[in-house]
């Protein structure tokens, strides 16, 4: 039987006939960013250590000449042909490496769009290379020569064809820069974004259910992370989304859950509303639910996003039901003056 090597963790994975290697990597709960599966897009590189294999037919465009012959692979299209192949995957403990973050990504707005009463969509496209991203984490959004400070936003999409980067902004009272963003930034506008930023992406590997809390635009990096799960072919253990909105008028992405729900047995998605009745539903405050919802959460892997309140208390809820620790995953801009740039050892290249 072939088999994939993970360095520097010394992972092994078995490879069933015929398997690419993005899908030997899906299959064991791994994952690289990646959107088209052709050949076309170039989000799937990874780098080969030693060992051969089969590229297969991609576009000069997705991996040049010069990658190449620095032993890259598009993961999507690529079998290996040697017992043994070696990829430059994740770290000392197996998590995914992140992108470095880039700084002055001119974009354009070519979609705008409520989604609530409170929450504008924005759809901005990259004018030069790509943003390459994790689902889950952000990138900052502000407009320096009008003086309007940056603030971070998660991005709600998962890698796709256009390079999208989609955004999901609540209006704050007095908030300068979710404000213009409501009222002054219009589609065409060119726009600069940094990033991507954050380590919300937790670990793909974990073999345990999944709870997902999240209030008002919160919602998007699980929108991201729940859509990654999709494309690798659903979920595997069962997976829970509790959405805490104000009013029903504030409930949003129902469309898409109703459709991962039909799909996918052990997927669910539930809201909770906190200032009108929800007939038949739940109501109140997630933390306060937790016990009676999730009494025992010992064997889980918790991701929590939202305002710093909504999370702290959310944590300490998860935490009180016999939640490890280390499979607390917490949105990490929210008390953050400015991003920070993950440490050298969990950066690519």
């Amino acid at each position: 039987m072939k088999i994939i090597r993970m360095r520097p963790s010394g992972k092994e994975l078995a490879v069933e006939e015929g398997e690419s290697i993005l899908g030997t990597l899906e299959r064991n709960g791994f994952a690289l960013p990646n959107n088209c599966r052709a050949g076309a897009c170039g989000e799937c590189k990874c780098k080969v250590l030693s060992g051969d294999f089969d590229q297969g037919l991609v576009m000069d465009m997705a991996l040049s000449e010069e990658d190449r012959a620095e032993g890259w692979a598009l993961t999507c299209m690529a079998k290996q042909t040697s017992d043994v192949l070696e990829i430059d995957f994740g770290t000392e403990d197996a998590k995914p490496k992140l992108f470095p973050p880039r700084e002055n990504v001119y974009c354009v707005v070519v979609d705008k769009f409520p989604r609530t009463p409170s929450i504008i969509e924005l759809r901005l496209r990259p004018l030069g290379q790509p943003l390459r991203f994790w689902p889950g984490q952000y990138v900052t959004l502000g407009d320096r020569s009008a003086g309007i400070p940056e603030r971070c936003y998660s991005i709600a999409n998962i890698p796709n064809r256009e390079n999208e980067i989609v955004l999901q902004v609540t209006r704050v009272k007095g908030g300068q820069t979710s404000n213009w963003i409501h009222d002054t930034l219009a589609e065409g506008d060119n726009v600069v974004i940094n990033g991507p930023y954050g380590t919300f992406i937790g670990d793909p590997s974990a073999d345990t259910p999944v709870l997902c809390l999240a209030s008002g635009s919160g919602l998007a990096p699980i929108i991201s992370l729940a859509s990654a799960a999709f494309l690798r072919g659903g979920f595997r253990h069962p997976a829970t989304i509790l959405f805490s909105a104000r009013t029903r008028d504030d409930v949003y992405e129902t469309g898409l859950f109703a459709y991962l729900k039909a799909r996918f047995r052990m997927f669910n998605f539930r809201y909770t509303l906190t200032r009108e009745p929800n007939p038949g539903g739940l109501e109140g405050r997630l933390p306060a639910q937790l016990p009676s919802l999730f009494p025992d959460l010992s064997g889980y892997s918790v991701y929590i996003a939202g305002s710093p309140g909504f999370v702290d208390d959310c944590a300490a809820a998860a935490l009180a039901l016999g939640l490890p620790p280390e499979r607390l995953h917490q949105e990490g801009f929210v008390s953050q003056v400015r991003p920070e740039t993950p440490p050298r050892e969990r950066l690519v290249g």
